[in-house]
């Protein structure tokens, strides 16, 4: 059982967290405003290409925690741009594979610069090792969120 100051650090750490996505979907929104050319979701797919790299539809949907007709409407703009390349899948040709196209490796490096220079200049006052320690502990933490998401943990509200 936990305490009550443990309690409210877990939904402090929750609203920090609110907070910080919420400003990074205001400095896309921002950037996006400037140069309204791919859409902000749209380039975070072609990103998540760009990690993982060859997928279906279907997988990216599945890690992105997203519906596969949100994933589909993206695809196709992307598609549309010339910005990812589409071939049938090997064991399965009604599915598709998207991997990132050469032209939408130049637009993700393209964000890459503007996402950089924001950051750089906003954590200005961090090093190296600072930046390393946070991302190392949100990656465990969304590891664990993730697992217990998968556990459909019931929640009883009392």
């Amino acid at each position: 059982m936990s305490t009550e100051s443990e309690d409210d650090a877990r939904v402090e750490l929750m609203r920090e967290l609110k907070t910080s996505s919420q400003l990074q979907h205001a400095w896309l929104m921002q950037v996006w405003q400037a140069n309204p050319s791919l859409h902000p979701a749209a380039a975070m797919l072609l990103s998540d290409l760009a990690k993982f790299g060859e997928s279906r539809p279907s997988d990216v949907a599945k890690r992105r925690m997203v519906d596969i007709s949100v994933v589909s409407r993206q695809i196709a703009q992307l598609s549309s741009a010339g910005l990812i390349d589409r071939r049938p899948a090997p064991e399965d040709g009604r599915a598709s594979l998207i991997s990132v196209s050469e032209r939408g490796q130049a637009e993700l490096l393209a964000w890459r610069g503007r996402y950089l220079e924001f950051m750089t200049h906003a954590l200005a006052g961090w090093d190296a090792d600072q930046v390393t320690d946070l991302t190392q502990r949100l990656a465990a933490m969304n590891k664990d969120l993730r697992k217990a998401l998968a556990t459909e943990v019931k929640c009883e509200v009392s």
